[in-house]
């Protein structure tokens, strides 16, 4: 299993705000500006990444901190790279883990070699998972949580196919394409943001759910070019 700690990033424990019977968000919360089929949105094929290098190789750091050596992953939302660890890249060349990549792109998802098997599928249209998709000891998914409208409904079948103590990673960033974003992530400040990505989980069983900070966006060396595209990871681990 993986790690339980990850001691060279921040971290805080996420408090639930609402009773586990109140679903706080409305309809509305989850429009769109662009309301066209994603599959129409997604049908380019887009080899680039959505955050800069410094912010990628603080998830890497992370990845390798948190992700389980042995195994099975299922990466969300998956493109043309998922920004796993070299590790975790010589584990699946031996066999010892098996990546399963969701995306909504075939060459994307063809063009990234980690993955081990390729599902292409719309998750706003059908939130559930494959059937390959079982006993996950570890579920991940940049930047694209913000682009779910039915995102309990999803974290709750990933909740579902974890294993005991199985954890999923949320990376955050201020970073999208605007028209997909759900309306309430476009009107809210970052924290408020990191807040509603709790409340998922929470809502999607999850009761250990942890908020950490990979990049608060200010970089280390001083200047603009030292910056970093900010980064947080919310995760959740299941019981047992």
């Amino acid at each position: 299993m993986a790690s339980t700690s990850t001691p060279s990033f921040p971290s805080k424990p996420y408090i639930p705000r609402h009773p586990s019977d109140k679903w706080p968000y409305t309809d509305a919360d989850f429009d769109r500006q662009d309301p066209s089929p994603d599959d129409v949105f997604y049908q380019p094929t887009r080899l680039v990444t959505h955050i800069d290098d410094q912010a990628i190789s603080k998830l890497t750091q992370y990845y390798a901190l948190s992700l389980p050596s042995k195994g099975k992953i299922l990466d969300l939302c998956s493109s043309w790279v998922s920004h796993y660890p070299p590790k975790l890249g010589m584990g699946v060349a031996k066999g010892d883990v098996e990546v399963i990549g969701m995306g909504m792109n075939k060459a994307e998802l063809e063009n990234n070699s980690i993955l081990t098997s390729r599902v292409v599928k719309d998750l706003n249209e059908d939130s559930t998972l494959p059937a390959e998709a079982q006993s996950l000891d570890a579920a991940t998914c940049v930047v694209s949580i913000d682009y779910l409208t039915r995102p309990v409904e999803v974290l709750k079948e990933v909740h579902e196919r974890l294993v005991p103590g199985g954890e999923v990673h949320l990376a955050i960033s201020n970073r999208c394409f605007p028209t997909k974003a759900i309306r309430r992530w476009l009107m809210i400040d970052e924290e408020e943001r990191l807040q509603m990505v709790g409340d998922y989980l929470w809502f999607a069983g999850f009761k250990k759910i942890d908020i950490l900070t990979l990049s608060d966006g200010s970089g280390n060396g001083g200047g603009w070019f030292s910056r970093c595209d900010p980064l947080w990871i919310v995760r959740g681990r299941k019981e047992g």
